[in-house]
């Protein structure tokens, strides 16, 4: 039977198209959105909810720290205007006072040298570029407290007029009881956590009776303890500064919750780096120090930040052994008969809020920023 025949022809093109560019509804701000926004329908409820909330709360924001705020006056009748936001000149009345507490005046020029000298160390200390960690920790964390203190308190050979602690306040207070803590923990935390995961049953019992002790207080008790029954412990005639009992206070309680930190990173390091490190002949200290620790602390830097953020916080509690740090120092400034309104108090406690989110949303970043550098991983 005869079959029928077909013929096909095939087109091969010699050359090539040029790339066609991507949709518009791909590209661009409208694809992310699409993307991140309104990729489903439950997403897109969510994010019109929150572009409302945000709305809502930035509209509020601005409507009293610019909007309707009062910008000029010497009292507060000048901002007992009906519907007015914040007080601005109330905040420039009292920033010394939030700033420096009761310190004197004619001497601003001590802390001021002891908040540069401490930014630029930090700055050398957190910058990767800059060449030199070795000397700029040195000078941190050795030279940098003597300098502080000695300037702060004055008296003694340095010829400076003597301030005593109980003037110290403000922003001035809180930086030093939030840097204390957070560089005193630290190494106290690190022995803890690797006390705790001890081979000796002494040294780890020690470690995990302090650690549990701290962790079971809440900071308030710790610093009505370090305060009011702590001077009932020692020698009759034996003071400690008022300032000293709450950074020994501090410093511990935050130590403890380091240590649990710390810990968790080195739990984390797989048995094989432990016995690499025993294969090259290295003694305990040698693994520890050069191998086991730098990964250990590489995994739980938001740990430690978050730890450090809570503490910065947490300061503001010192108030209950009588000092004044920022917050108080707030609350003091609004209690005289020159500065009362209704919107003064609000005021000072945006403006503590701002000084307080400026300080923990740097930390935060940098935090990110060290994550993202020391990130040794491979993610698709």
């Amino acid at each position: 039977m005869p079959t029928k025949s077909t013929n096909s022809v095939a087109y091969v093109r010699d050359q090539m198209l040029e790339d066609m560019p991507a949709p518009n509804m791909s590209t661009g701000i409208v694809g992310w959105m699409r993307t991140n926004l309104f990729s489903t329908v439950g997403n897109s409820i969510l994010t019109i909810i929150s572009i409302i909330v945000i709305y809502f709360a930035v509209v509020g924001i601005y409507d009293f720290a610019i909007g309707n705020a009062i910008y000029e006056g010497t009292g507060g009748a000048d901002c007992r205007v009906e519907g007015s936001g914040a007080c601005w000149p109330y905040i420039g009345d009292r920033f010394n006072f939030m700033i420096y507490g009761f310190y004197p005046e004619a001497d601003y020029w001590r802390p001021n040298l002891v908040f540069a000298v401490g930014a630029v160390l930090l700055f050398l200390l957190a910058t990767p570029q800059i060449p030199g960690k070795m000397i700029s920790g040195a000078l941190f964390l050795i030279a940098f407290p003597f300098l502080a203190y000695f300037l702060l308190a004055g008296g003694g050979f340095t010829g400076l007029e003597e301030v005593p602690s109980e003037k110290w306040g403000g922003l001035m207070l809180t930086l030093v009881v939030a840097v204390t803590g957070i560089v005193a923990s630290f190494p106290i935390g690190v022995l803890l956590a690797l006390g705790r995961r001890s081979d000796m049953p002494l040294v780890r019992s020690v470690c995990v009776v302090f650690i549990e002790l701290w962790r079971g207080v809440p900071l308030i008790t710790v610093l009505f303890m370090a305060s009011v029954m702590l001077p009932l412990f020692l020698p009759e005639g034996t003071n400690f500064d008022k300032l000293v009992r709450a950074l020994v206070g501090v410093t511990l309680f935050t130590a403890a919750y380091t240590a649990e930190v710390v810990r968790g990173g080195l739990q984390a390091i797989p048995k094989g780096q432990y016995e690499a490190a025993d294969a090259l002949g290295m003694n305990y200290f040698q693994a520890t120090v050069l191998i086991i620790l730098p990964q250990a602390l590489k995994l739980v830097i938001p740990g430690i930040v978050n730890n450090s953020i809570s503490l910065f916080k947490d300061t503001t509690l010192v108030s209950i052994v009588g000092l004044i740090d920022l917050l108080g120092a707030v609350k003091a400034s609004t209690s005289t008969g020159d500065w009362t309104a209704p919107s003064i108090p609000i005021t000072g406690y945006f403006f503590a809020a701002l000084v307080f989110w400026i300080f923990t949303f740097t930390m935060s970043r940098y935090s990110i920023y060290m994550e993202r550098r020391l990130d040794t991983g491979h993610k698709n």
